[in-house]
Order: structure tokens, then C-alpha cells, then sequence
């Protein structure tokens, strides 16, 4: 085997090895996910050299660089607001779904007319339409290359959201039952139920490390629980209505969440306490999400059936400091 190059992964940190082995290019990963600001990174390198035979003494400069670029981007404060500056008129009808794709250069949003749209982020304009669907497009995403399907059997009522963690070793399902459910993606074995909520479960989502899951739900609250332990350490309320979606920032210290009281917020993961209240909807939230870099967020709205139509999405830039470029004033679409 030969090492051909190294590659940085910030979230969740790690380092990727591209290496050529009878004559065909394949890659592995170093996991590096309890790296912390304060870890020593000389012990750290010596580690991984120990268990990595591809990375030689050669290497070791290169290694400790990454680590401590990695190191930076740990360092790298997430105290901010956000504020609006795009707001798009999506759809003929309600939107259904939001995500942004890993760079967040484009989202893609899904819809009551059948089809989803992908939009350029920093230009707002529509970049692609996909049509074919027959009826309601109520979920999407962009490509994952890694897990497996199996059919899950437990809940004793209708699934709200179903995913994977970041490795794809676990999947977690949310229902309709008030409770989650852990499954092990490799059997499609049930792992474990997290409870606590007094209504349906309507969002859930892992961290980006899978050590933490958040869940939202029908009783106006999040909650967020240890993968390891399946216990709860903290809850977050100050919604006055129902949480319809929830995620994590790419460092994982931040939650945001999406109401139908027509906000959504910004919490702080450890302590629950609600950090920023994003307004501006004029109908409940539908769906929300971070960017990669966790410095942009949009949201979207859609309006109940036989109430009008208004579907809008918005999206809320990171204040910038006095050094920076002002953003421009919000702009319709």
C-alpha cells in the first residue's frame, strides 16, 4: 500500500487517507472525534502514527498541521445572531422540506405541487426544477454514500422522521407514539427507545459525532439525550406551539428549532437556554437547517390547507463584526 495524500474532515473531525493498493485508489478514515482545543497534538500524532501503518515518519509534519488546523476550527466561537437577508418565493404551493447540501452552496426545497426546486444560496435564484412525483413531495435530501435499508418494525404508531447517524452504524426513528427508537443499521436490530415527551414526536436528528440526539415534538418542547447512555440531559422550552423540526449546528454546541408559533430559535446544547429568537414568518415553520459552516440558517413556512397560499422561505446570515462586510438589507424573491 501507498499513501497518495491526506485529507482534512472538519465535522466531524477527522483525517481521510487516499492510498493506492494493487494498482486501485482506495480511502480510509481517522476518526478524531475527541479532539478538543486542548488536546496535546504531539501525543495526538504519535498515537496515530502507532495505529496507522500508512503514516510514516515523512508524514508527521503534515499530520501535526492538520490536527492543529482542526484544533482552530474547534476554537472558532459560534456566539452570534443571525439576520435575514434572502427571502424566496418558492413554490406554487406550501413548501414540505428544506435541506442544504454539504457545502451549502445550493438547498433544495419539496413541495404540495409535486416537485422539488434547487436554489442557489448566495443568489437566491432557482436552479433546477424536479418533476415526476404524483403526489406530495413530503421528504428530501441530498446524496449520502454510506448505509443500508431495512424494514423496522416497533413503533406502534406512523414514523415522523428516520435517519442515520454520521457513520451509518445506527439509525434513529421518530414516531408518532411520543417515542424514539435507536436501531443497529448493520441487523436492523431494535437498540433501544428514548422517552420523555407527553405528545408526538414530529423531528429528530443526530449530532454530527452521533453522541447526541435531539427530538421535537407536538408538546411544544426538544429534548436532547447521550447516544450512549439513551438518557436525557437537557430540555429546551420557550416555543408556544408545537416544534415541527430541529438540528444541529456542524459543531454540535447549537440547536435550532422550527414552531409552529412562527419562530424558530437558536439554544445552547448544554445548558437549554435559548440564545436567539429568529421572527419574521407570519405563518408556523415547517422546516429549518443549518449550512455547513454553521453560519447561515433558513427556514421555511407553509400555510394550512384552505388558508391562502404563502410559501416563503428565508434565510439568516451570521452578524458580521466591524472588520467584516455589512450584509445587504433583506430582498424579496
Amino acid at each position: 500500500m501507498k499513501l497518495k495524500s491526506l485529507l482534512l474532515r472538519y465535522y466531524p473531525p477527522g483525517i481521510m487517507l487516499e492510498y493506492e493498493k494493487g494498482g486501485e485508489l482506495k480511502t480510509k478514515c481517522i476518526d478524531l472525534l475527541e479532539l478538543s482545543p486542548s488536546t496535546d497534538v504531539n501525543t495526538l500524532v504519535g498515537e496515530i502514527q502507532q495505529a496507522e501503518p500508512l503514516i510514516t515518519a515523512s508524514r508527521t509534519k503534515q499530520v501535526r498541521l492538520l490536527v492543529q488546523r482542526l484544533q482552530e476550527k474547534l476554537r472558532q466561537h459560534c456566539d452570534h445572531n443571525f439576520y435575514l437577508f434572502k427571502v424566496l418565493r418558492a413554490h406554487i404551493l406550501p413548501l414540505t422540506n428544506v435541506a442544504l447540501n454539504k457545502a451549502g452552496s445550493c438547498f433544495i426545497t419539496g413541495s404540495y405541487d409535486r416537485t422539488c426546486k434547487v436554489w442557489d444560496t448566495a443568489s437566491g435564484e432557482e436552479l433546477h426544477t424536479l418533476e415526476g412525483h404524483r403526489n406530495v413531495v413530503y421528504a428530501i435530501a441530498f446524496n449520502n454514500p454510506y448505509g443500508k435499508v431495512h424494514t423496522l418494525i416497533g413503533h406502534c404508531a406512523e414514523i415522523s422522521s428516520a435517519l442515520f447517524n454520521w457513520d451509518c452504524s445506527l439509525i434513529l426513528t421518530g414516531s408518532m407514539d411520543k417515542t424514539c427508537m435507536l436501531w443497529d443499521a448493520t441487523s436492523g436490530k431494535y437498540v433501544a427507545t428514548l422517552t420523555g415527551h407527553d405528545d408526538e414526536i414530529l423531528d429528530s436528528c443526530f449530532d454530527y459525532t452521533g453522541k447526541l440526539i435531539a427530538t421535537a415534538s407536538a408538546d411544544g418542547t426538544a429534548r436532547v439525550y447521550n447516544a450512549t447512555t439513551r438518557k436525557c440531559i437537557t430540555k429546551l422550552e420557550g416555543h408556544e406551539g408545537e416544534i415541527s423540526k430541529i438540528s444541529f449546528n456542524p459543531q454540535g454546541n447549537r440547536l435550532l428549532t422550527g414552531s409552529s408559533d412562527k419562530t424558530a430559535r437558536i439554544w445552547d446544547v448544554q445548558t437549554g437556554q435559548c440564545l436567539q429568537v429568529l421572527e419574521g414568518h407570519t405563518d408556523e415553520i415547517f422546516s429549518c437547517a443549518f449550512n455547513y459552516k454553521g453560519n447561515i440558517v433558513i427556514t421555511v413556512r407553509t400555510t394550512p390547507a384552505g388558508y391562502g397560499v404563502d410559501p416563503r422561505a428565508l434565510l439568516w446570515s451570521r452578524a458580521v463584526g466591524n472588520s467584516d462586510q455589512e450584509l445587504e438589507p433583506p430582498e424579496n424573491k
